[in-house]
């Protein structure tokens, strides 16, 4: 049987709650906290902030495309009357029981259940600092009367992160040092420390418009975790045949254990549901495709780059997707592509992706194709995650060895039978198309952080939207304006995708051809070419032109209503 996040609906987990209101209708402190079982059953709430199913597969950035745009990619956000995520409810839960735990007289439970609260406190504060940059920190829950606490400044980011790597060590220290894939450990905490590590260390790195020092100690604290976790945790990359690997990992109903540190689960038994095989067949929702820029940065099967290969622009499908790296056939349908346990072959759906570069990542069985209807667990957390911020914070921090390259990069390309990354090589000879892509790069290290970043996006694509966190911290908001892309066709006719002898798709002008079993879409309206009827790539969404503030667009704005109650809030720059 699957073991279930415990997420209990407790009424104090969920009360409609702000920072000035306690939740006295549901529980006391005079007679609640004196067990460690009182302490587990509230803590069990704290899981409800941890991403859904469609916050794990949901990427929509420049990795994955739809046929609608968020207003983060069109430059349409616009200051928000209420909300927008300027929300304290879950950081009052979590306060309210470290103010209350040490009633339970069992000090080892109290420490365990601290720790855990205080991981999730720094989850809540890395989620909030991401978003607006300097937050008020609170410790405590605040009382009604409260208002010196309830109308605070923001405090600097610099004594935020201090705070919530603080809270970090404290829950490394105090959980249970045990592999447990639906429960948080020291490991989930490591990981986080890892994953927060990076990302304020390069943030500070590449953001010195916000004036915050300190990068290399950030970057000092994901490579100490994850060094740890490397060291002594016993997580592994989880491997088998290099043709299937990495489908069958992220395709298997249970977590594997051996690389996936956090999962949410899901169960048949439980009636715990989500969408992925449904979002990825249907036109429903956006028709999610990979990019082209993204198909291009996967490389040959011998290591060698698919943009050195001339004519590579021009390539049609079939040809293009001949001897890849084996993650590419592992995340979209290319020819010979057939469901789990079905043997008919099946190729792209233009119904079903704008781009034609179809996605089969997490794709499970027929079995689960009804809507809502979907088993397999969402990794939160895995291995390959921890190894790639490892390799990425040395390589900044100008540390790198080859060494370093070999027993973290090396072990994720082991998994589908690729080369490692040659670190001489790299920075001798630094991929042109890659860098054109970073602009914020320079110095000696340039061209195996960009063979890392290629790494880090064919990894961990359609996952915790990792790229729009990447792109934020590495101040590169500039590839969200580019034009989205797909297939290359040379114009309209008929086209047998996986060159198997049967027409498989038709494009056509004027009248519509009565040929029946294939696909038919019309030039200029169902399917729109660079170049029209003179063919290029698939354009998605040309008509929407993308903007991006680089003055603005890295931190979100603060709602009117928060500013109008907290005289003492100052809006983000420029909004």
């Amino acid at each position: 049987m699957k073991k279930i996040i415990l997420i209990i609906a407790v009424t104090f987990g969920l009360v409609a709650c702000d920072l000035d209101q306690l939740p006295m209708d549901a529980i006391s402190p005079e007679t609640f906290f004196n067990t460690e079982n009182d302490l587990l059953l509230y803590t069990n709430s704290f899981y409800n902030a941890l991403p859904s199913a469609e916050d794990v597969y949901n990427e929509d950035v420049d990795n994955v495309v739809k046929n609608s745009l968020r207003d983060e990619l069109q430059g349409t956000r616009v200051v928000p009357t209420s909300g927008g995520g300027w929300s304290w409810t879950t950081l009052r839960n979590i306060n309210y029981f470290l103010a209350n735990s040490g009633k339970c007289p069992d000090p080892k439970a109290v420490a365990k259940y601290n720790g855990l609260a205080r991981f999730f406190r720094a989850y809540f504060y890395f989620g909030m600092v991401k978003r607006y940059g300097d937050v008020p920190w609170y410790s405590q829950p605040i009382e009604e009367k409260d208002e010196a606490s309830l109308t605070k400044a923001r405090d600097p980011r610099a004594m935020v992160m201090d705070s919530v790597m603080a809270d970090l060590d404290y829950a490394i220290a105090n959980l249970d040092a045990s592999r447990q894939v639906s429960t948080i450990t020291k490991y989930t905490a490591l990981a986080l420390k890892s994953r927060i590590g990076l990302y304020e260390g390069t943030f500070r790195k590449y953001h010195p418009e916000f004036k915050l020092s300190g990068s290399d100690k950030f970057l000092d604290a994901a490579i100490s975790a994850s060094e740890d976790l490397m060291k002594n945790s016993g997580y592994t990359i989880y491997k088998a045949t290099p043709s299937t690997a990495y489908l069958k990992f992220f395709s298997s109903d249970n977590a594997i254990v051996d690389e996936v540190i956090l999962a949410r689960d899901f169960s048949d038994e439980l009636q715990v549901y989500h969408n992925l095989n449904y979002y990825t067949m249907t036109a429903s929702y956006g028709k999610p495709g990979l990019e082209k820029k993204l198909v291009n940065s996967y490389l040959m099967a011998d290591g060698s780059r698919f943009t050195d290969v001339k004519g590579y622009e021009t390539m049609q499908f079939f040809d293009e997707v001949q001897n890849r790296d084996p993650r590419l056939s592992q995340t979209i349908r290319t020819p010979g592509y057939t469901r789990i346990g079905e043997t008919a072959q099946l190729v792209p759906e233009f119904g079903a992706t704008v781009t034609g570069y179809q996605l089969i990542k997490f794709v499970s069985t027929p079995k689960w194709d009804t809507f809502g209807k979907d088993i397999t667990d969402m990794p939160i957390f895995r291995y390959a995650e921890v190894l790639l911020n490892y390799a990425e914070a040395k390589a900044e921090k100008g540390t790198l060895t080859q060494d370093d390259l070999d027993k973290s990069i090396k072990l994720i390309r082991d998994r589908v039978g690729m080369p490692n990354i040659n670190l001489i090589e790299a920075n001798k000879n630094p991929d042109p198309y890659q860098a054109q892509q970073y602009s914020q790069l320079s110095g000696s290290n340039v061209g195996v952080i960009l063979e890392i970043r290629r790494e880090r996006r064919v990894e961990l694509v359609m996952e915790n939207f990792f790229r729009w966190d990447d792109i934020i911290r590495w101040k590169e908001g500039q590839l969200l304006t580019k034009t989205y892309k797909g297939m290359y066709f040379p114009g309209a006719g008929s086209y047998d995708l996986d060159r198997n002898g049967k027409v498989d798709l038709i494009i056509y002008e004027g009248e519509k051809p009565s040929a029946t079993g294939a696909q038919i879409l019309k030039l200029g309206s169902e399917i729109l070419l660079e170049n029209g009827n003179k063919g290029g790539n698939i354009v998605v969404n040309g008509h929407i032109n993308k903007k991006f503030n680089e003055a603005r667009d890295y931190l979100y704005p603060i709602a009117t209503q928060e500013l109008l109650l907290n005289p003492n809030l100052v809006q983000n720059p420029n909004w």
